[in-house]
């Protein structure tokens, strides 16, 4: 079974846990994303899936298993997701009340990929999981850290891959700078 990791935020440049078998490729399935979940281990405003959002462009990279309990076990112990949230890691076939979604099922047709794993942590704001911030309330709480905590933040907006245009991410850039950066690129394997 070849199996690949969809992604578009963090994990394309620091994939840690994820084993990858391949490079990122562009052309992942067009997914709805934003910058609307205030991370619980560090400072950044994440790229999450957000229904009603823009559909935005996508990566994908073959990984080193063909094993989807292990995929999504490497994806899982990347992204700090615990066993209590099988919800939190997407894939196809869906496994463990994992979440499932038609448009990366078509994608898979299309493709001729057997399987992919994905993370599907929801919004977050003002602590409550589900939560989608307005983008004035993003910029906010971005704007409110200092030191090393907003550089941090500032680096995450910046590294996303510049054609993942949010409404969020161009209110960002108008707000506090935080342009694409040139360089922001994705892996080979690591």
């Amino acid at each position: 079974m070849n199996i690949v990791c969809i992604a578009w935020g963090s994990l394309l440049w620091k994939p840690g846990a994820l084993r990858l078998a391949s490079g990122w490729h562009p052309g992942g399935p067009r997914l709805p994303l934003e910058f609307v979940r205030k991370s619980d281990d560090s400072p950044e405003v994440a790229l999450v899936l957000c229904e009603g959002a823009r559909l935005m462009p996508t990566y994908w990279a073959y990984l080193a298993t063909q094993d989807l309990d292990m995929a999504r076990a490497m994806l899982s112990a990347r992204e700090k997701i615990t066993p209590e949230r099988p919800d939190w890691i997407g894939s196809l076939p869906s496994a463990d009340g994992a979440r499932s979604d038609e448009r990366i099922a078509a994608w898979l047709r299309e493709q001729r990929i057997d399987a992919a794993v994905w993370t599907a942590l929801p919004p977050k704001s003002a602590g409550s999981e589900g939560r989608v911030p307005t983008a004035q309330e993003t910029v906010a709480m971005l704007d409110s850290l200092h030191g090393a905590e907003r550089a941090e933040a500032e680096k995450y907006v910046r590294r996303t891959p510049a054609h993942i245009d949010t409404r969020y991410r161009r209110l960002i850039a108008a707000s506090l700078g935080w342009t694409p950066l040139r360089a922001a690129h994705v892996t080979t394997r690591s």
